[in-house]
Parts: structure tokens; C-alpha cells; sequence
């Protein structure tokens, strides 16, 4: 945290003087001098009265005259409401520099605030004192504006003069996306699902203008804002940490944490993750657009979440892989450090287009899970592009995936694998949306590498793999619909074939082809009349040797994990979800009922089961009478309850309590798979900027 907060603090004390974090104002604060000074040329009087007096008043000490010393003394400070000058920090290399610094801004007068719409208001600004002092000549254009009432001694150049604008909440209406998170997705669900919209909700992650049309960020966050006076206060409560705008850009920078401690009492582990994190978040122009985050990550976890990230640890000595974040080494006796880092930019030439180059995640689907694209796997580098027009968003994504087990390393290095997929969204009327998928995965090697004829954004994928071969890509199309009952119920469902034999889906023989899945879910909003409650219940279905290949490099996954469901293949499943926010308090509760296929993997049975979609399809244990849940069948039930409130609505972060149930009953207890049950509390302290899935 040291790190992060050095940074933070050079950025804030970076500049020679200027506005770095206030609440929006109208007019500059006024010294006597600038009375009569016009309004345009306040800014200019304020800055050059408050170096005179710095400059005039200010003693350098002896040791420091002694030493020869060059530099600078950098002085945050704040103008409160009642224009008295409060120095919040000062950071100098001679301790007797910061004790001057406070000697001389102690001997400020009381000047005429700053306002915003006609009211007195806070303003935060720094000023760096050079040493020694020598302040050159005032340009002769300023001394004329300011009537010769200003020093001559103060420099007022290129850099001092660039255009500092109050922060007035760009990323609402930027082309920046919102970072996933169901909880946080909730909340405008609502409002993005009223009948007669012409919207479309199944590609994710959002982008803050498209949703700010139905769902206002700001007057929402500002009804539950906090009266907080002080620096901190706000900067805690309310605000991000640093927001700097000019006349063409603006950004701003947060810290973050994910702090988390806890215990699974049934394997007596003491858990625990430790998050740093820094973001950044900004735009260029008016259609440029940026986001990124990094973080550093240490944590140990439940019995089971931890035997899971072991079990898809990759080739090269690392111990395992987190689920949803990355590989991981080795951290102390017991733990794992995974560094994570993710962001995108967005640009939008026009309201019809909108292109993202990142590393991260995306998401096709209105449920909590998806068939078709989820945010299960980790993440990856991905160029997308959305089209709108009309009652139609088609979306575009190419990404660039690894394939990182022993068994396709070559080298020490991991195979590299690509994915093409389209998404057609259709309006057909008011209440009724459908969507059309279609997604190919191609390996890279030395005669294809990346396959040009997939850049081809409008051409059926299908036709493509038949031509390059069986095996030399694997194609999967779904489908998506979604009906709006009332403004306040709708159901949707997905539907996902990969292998498209028409004969052997339809024949009812169980063939190892029939390779389909289904989604139907409900969602109520204000249950029961019942302000911010968000009701939703949703049952998935997938049969054996979904999402693999019998090209084993082929299958639908990233980094040994699924990149649809969590579940992987072979399983049916019912979820339960309630969800409420009142003001900054929230809460939500999951309950999960499954029936899970594993493979049994003992020396007598090695077949493969189409559990896992990393196995190869050339091992299945039969051509037909193939069923769901087949091999080590296993009872599965997950609840998960969780209670928080909202610290600062402007950076989601938020403190909170969970508590997981779950139970995992297999017919046969093998090495890898076994009957166990974890009770899992957990606390903590978090900047939630995506999901974590513990329901596996």
C-alpha cells in the first residue's frame, strides 16, 4: 500500500499550482486585490496574489541555504466556506521547509470564497514553492490585464495556464465499460427492461452512455450522497480520489482493495485475499475512451476452491490457477500470489459503431450464467466491435486464448488458440428480443496461425470450419430470446449446439453428438411490490461432451477453464437469486440444486465421460446411450448469503459478510473427486470491479 500511495501523492502534488480535486464552482476565490478584477481573470489575479504572498513571506532556513539545496516545496491545501486557507499536506525533503511552508499559509488573510451556483464552496488546489527563490518577471500581456495590482516576481507560463475544468462525472456518458458485476448490474437491470425500449441487454459488459439513456448514474449516486465538508470525507464517502479535466480530456485514479478474511470451518483452513489494486479511468476528445486496473494478489481459500485451483494449475511448475484470475505461484507455506491486470479502450467514430481493443472479459446472455460467452475464464486480450442500428446490435469479438496443460505445451511455452464469434441482436417487437450466435475456435500453428478468413464479420462461421476441415476449427451456434410480460417480469433462455447433426439430436439414441444445452430463467423487479427487491430464478442444462473436440486443443475453454458455463458439461442445474439495495445497505442470497457428471479417472476406468470439456471425444466411453449426468454422478447444492453497505458509491467499494453452504455428493469417492461439505464465512473489504463465482 506504501507503493500505491506514493504514487498517489506525486500525482496529487505534481503540478506548480494547480485546481486538483474540488467540488464544481462558477468563481475562482477572491482576494481583496482582485476585487475589481473582471471574472474571466480571476483564476490569473488568484494565482499570482497567492505567490507574492508565498514568495515575500517565506524565510528559507539556514541549513538549507547551507547545503546548497534546489527544489521545491509542494502544499496541498483547501479554501473552506468561509474562505480560510487549510493546509492539508506538505511534503518537503527539510522537515524546517515544511515547517515554513505551514508558518506562511498560517499568516494568509481570510479571502471571499469560491462559489458554485451562487454558493459558497470547497476548493482544493497545490502550489509548489521553488528554492531557492527566484520567481522571473511577469509577462507584460498579465501585468496589463491585471492593472499592475499583480507581483512582477511570480512565472505564469504554458504549463501554469492549461485549462482545469471541475470534474462534472464523464465516465457516465463516456464509451467506457462498466466493469461486470451482478450485484452492481441489478440495480439499472430494471430499467434497461421496460417494454417499448429499443435497447439490447444480452452483450456485456455495457458501456456507461448506452445505459445512462434509461438509467441516470448521477442522479441516482446523488441520493445517496453523503454531506461530507472535508477532504477526506468526501474522498471516502462520495468521490474518486484524484479527477483531473481539461478543455479535451479528463481522467481519474482510485486505490482499490479486495480484503478478505475468513474460515472454512469444516476443513479448518483459515482463509483469506489480499488485494491492492490501482484504476484508472478516462477519456481523449469526445470519442476516445480508456480503463484500466492492476492488481496484486495474495489469498488462500476455502478446501474445495483451493483443490480446484490446483487442479487446473498449468505446465511449467506453477501450483495453480485461481479461477476467474490467473496463474498463480507459490506464496509462503501455503498461498497463492496471482497479479491480475485488465482495461480496454473504446472508441466510437459515430452512434452506429463502437470499437474496444482489451484484456478482459465479456458476457452474451440475460441470465446469471450463459451458454453461449461468460465471464467464468480469465482474462484474455479480445478486439471487439458493436454495431447499432435500427432495431438491430450485432457484436463482433475476436480474442486470443491459451491452452496452457502439459500434454499441448511445446517448449515450456503454451499453445495459442483463437476465437471468432458474431452476435446478432433483433428487436423483433416491443416485447420480444431474440439473438443469434455463432462462435469457431481455431489453433494457431505454423501453417495456419491466425486465420484471416475469420475477420470477415458478417459470413457464417459453419461454412468456413466445413472448408478448412473437421478438424481444423470448431464451430458452435446458439440462440437467445427474451420476453418482456410486464415492466416488471420477463423471462429469456439460450439454446447451444455444437455439433450440428441434425439426425443424431433428434433421433432420441443418446449419441455422443447430441451436443446441446438450454437456459430458461424468469426475472421479477420489485417483487411483491417491494421497492429494490430483484427476484430471479433460471435452470441451465448441458449434455456430455459439450464444449470439447476431439482435437483436444479445440474445446470451448481459456487457461483449463470453461468460457461458457461454470459447470463445464454433463450437468443440470436449477438457481435460485434474490437480491436488494436499500439506499447503501444490500444484500443477496443464492441457492444452487445440481446433478453433475464427472469422469472417474482410476487406473480401471480412464473413459472419458464428457464431463470435462478438456477431454477428447476419441476416449468416450460409448457412441450412444450417452445421458446427462453420466459417469461418477454427483448430487451438488451451493447457498451462498451475503450482507454489506455501499462506502463509497462513486468507486463501489463496499464492506460486507458472506456465508456458503456447500454439499458435494458423489456416487464414488475417488482421488479427485469426493463426497466433502464446506461451511465457508467469510469478511471483507471490497472495490467490486468484477464476479467472483465460488459455485462450482
Amino acid at each position: 500500500m506504501k507503493f500505491f500511495a506514493s504514487i498517489l501523492f506525486c500525482l496529487i502534488l505534481s503540478s506548480a499550482y494547480s485546481q486538483t480535486n474540488t467540488s464544481s464552482f462558477e468563481k475562482y476565490p477572491v482576494f481583496p486585490e482582485c476585487s475589481d478584477t473582471d471574472i474571466d481573470q480571476l483564476e490569473s489575479c488568484f494565482n499570482l496574489t497567492l505567490q507574492q504572498f508565498v514568495y515575500s513571506n517565506f524565510k528559507v532556513p539556514e541549513i538549507v541555504s547551507e547545503e546548497n539545496y534546489q527544489g521545491a516545496v509542494a502544499v496541498f491545501f483547501e479554501i473552506d466556506k468561509e474562505g480560510n486557507f487549510k493546509v492539508i499536506l506538505i511534503d518537503a525533503i527539510y522537515e524546517e521547509l515544511e515547517n515554513e511552508a505551514e508558518r506562511v499559509f498560517g499568516l494568509l488573510p481570510k479571502i471571499t470564497p469560491a462559489t458554485y451556483t451562487g454558493k459558497p464552496a470547497y476548493t482544493q488546489y497545490t502550489l509548489a514553492i521553488k528554492i531557492p527563490l527566484v520567481a522571473p518577471e511577469v509577462p507584460e500581456e498579465i501585468r496589463q490585464t491585471n492593472s499592475g495590482t499583480q507581483p512582477d516576481e511570480v512565472v505564469l507560463n504554458e504549463y501554469d495556464s492549461l485549462e482545469k475544468l471541475p470534474y462534472e462525472n464523464e465516465e457516465y456518458t463516456s464509451n467506457i465499460n462498466i466493469p461486470l458485476s451482478h450485484h452492481n448490474y441489478s440495480l439499472f437491470d430494471p430499467a434497461m427492461n421496460r417494454i417499448g425500449l429499443n435497447n439490447h441487454t444480452a452483450q456485456k459488459p455495457y458501456i456507461y452512455s448506452e445505459v445512462n439513456r434509461y438509467y441516470n448514474f448521477e442522479e441516482e449516486n446523488s441520493k445517496i450522497l453523503k454531506n461530507k465538508s472535508s477532504w477526506l470525507g468526501r474522498k471516502w464517502w462520495n468521490e474518486h480520489m484524484v479527477m483531473v479535466k481539461g478543455k479535451d480530456y479528463w481522467f481519474t485514479l482510485d486505490p482499490g482493495v479486495d480484503l478478505q478474511v475468513g474460515r472454512d470451518t469444516d476443513a479448518e483452513i483459515d482463509t483469506y485475499n489480499n488485494t491492492r489494486l490501482v484504476y484508472a479511468q478516462g477519456g481523449i476528445g469526445k470519442n476516445l475512451n480508456f480503463f484500466a486496473v492492476v492488481y496484486e494478489n495474495q489469498g488462500r481459500f476455502a478446501g474445495y476452491f483451493n483443490r480446484f485451483a490446483e487442479s487446473i494449475k498449468p505446465d511449467g511448475g506453477n501450483p495453480a490457477i485461481i479461477p476467474g484470475r490467473g496463474i498463480a505461484k507459490d506464496f509462503k507455506t501455503d498461498s497463492y500470489d496471482y497479479p491480475v491486470a485488465t482495461g480496454h479502450i473504446s472508441y466510437s467514430p459515430s452512434k452506429t459503431f463502437n470499437f474496444q481493443l482489451g484484456h478482459g472479459k465479456n458476457f452474451i446472455g440475460d441470465g446469471y450464467r450463459s451458454l453461449l460467452m461468460s465471464d467464468n475464464a480469465s482474462p484474455y486480450p479480445f478486439f471487439k466491435v458493436n454495431t447499432s442500428f435500427w432495431k438491430i446490435k450485432y457484436t463482433n469479438t475476436w480474442m486470443s486464448l491459451r491452452d496452457v496443460r502439459p500434454e499441448v505445451t511445446a517448449d515450456g511455452s503454451f499453445r495459442t488458440k483463437y476465437i471468432a464469434n458474431h452476435y446478432l441482436s433483433y428487436n423483433v417487437t416491443k416485447r420480444l428480443n431474440i439473438g443469434l450466435f455463432e462462435s469457431v475456435i481455431w489453433q494457431n500453428d505454423n501453417e495456419r496461425g491466425f486465420d484471416f478468413n475469420y475477420l470477415n464479420p458478417v459470413i457464417f462461421y459453419r461454412a468456413i470450419e466445413f472448408s478448412t476441415g473437421s478438424r481444423g476449427g470448431n464451430a458452435i451456434v446458439g440462440l437467445s430470446a427474451k420476453f418482456k410480460f410486464t415492466d416488471k417480469v420477463n423471462i429469456y433462455g439460450q439454446l447451444i449446439i455444437d455439433e450440428f447433426s441434425t439426425s443424431d439430436i433428434s433421433g432420441g439414441n443418446g449419441s455422443y453428438k447430441n451436443k446441446i444445452g438450454y437456459q430458461v430463467g424468469a426475472k421479477y423487479y420489485d417483487a411483491f411490490k417491494v421497492d429494490g427487491l430483484y427476484l430471479q430464478a433460471e435452470y441451465n442444462r448441458v449434455r456430455p461432451y459439450t464444449y470439447s473436440h476431439n482435437t483436444v486443443i479445440l474445446n470451448y475453454g481459456h487457461s483449463n477453464q470453461s468460457l461458457a458455463h461454470t459447470l463445464g458439461a454433463n450437468f443440470s442445474e436449477f438457481i435460485g437469486i434474490a437480491r436488494y439495495q436499500k439506499g447503501r445497505i444490500f444484500g443477496d442470497a443464492k441457492f444452487i440444486v445440481a446433478k453433475r457428471g464427472f469422469e472417474f479417472n482410476t487406473p480401471d476406468d480412464m473413459n472419458f465421460y464428457g464431463g470435462s470439456i478438456y477431454g477428447t471425444e476419441d476416449n468416450r466411453i460409448m457412441d450412444n446411450g450417452n445421458d446427462l449426468a453420466q459417469g461418477n454422478s454427483t448430487d451438488f447444492f451451493h447457498a451462498e448469503v451475503q450482507a454489506g453497505y455501499l462506502i463509497n458509491p462513486a468507486t463501489n467499494l463496499k464492506v460486507y459478510a458472506s456465508l456458503i453452504y456447500r454439499d458435494f455428493s458423489p456416487e464414488l469417492n475417488t482421488e479427485e473427486v469426493f463426497e466433502n461439505q464446506t461451511t465457508w464465512i467469510n469478511f471483507g473489504v471490497r472495490t467490486d470491479l468484477f464476479n467472483w463465482y465460488y459455485d462450482f
